[in-house]
């Protein structure tokens, strides 16, 4: 069972890898979603808030949301630029 949920975890990164290269509308999408999901750790940190690992009794400290809001800002921040910002390059002439 533990095998089959890292393999789909596997084969759903690399889908959303592919389409987030692929298309930019995609990774306007994760922008957002990347954002929401920063804040959302800062605010657990600065709000002192433990959160708990739904059908687990493991629990996220306010230090680990501190941490963990890291990579989503850097997330953020590469999805935002490449989705909203940068403008794709030309193909060369006489390819389509």
């Amino acid at each position: 069972m533990l095998y089959g949920l890292i393999g789909f975890a596997v084969v759903w990164a690399a889908l959303n890898l592919y389409w987030a290269i692929r298309y930019r509308e995609y990774r306007k999408f994760l922008a957002g979603a990347f954002f929401v999901s920063w804040g959302m750790q800062v605010y657990f940190y600065f709000m002192n808030v433990s959160v708990p690992l739904a059908g687990t009794s493991f629990v996220f400290t306010p230090q680990i949301s501190f941490w963990r809001s890291f990579p989503h800002l850097v997330l953020f921040l590469l999805c935002a630029y490449y989705g909203f910002f940068h403008k794709p390059k030309a193909p060369l002439s006489g390819q389509q």
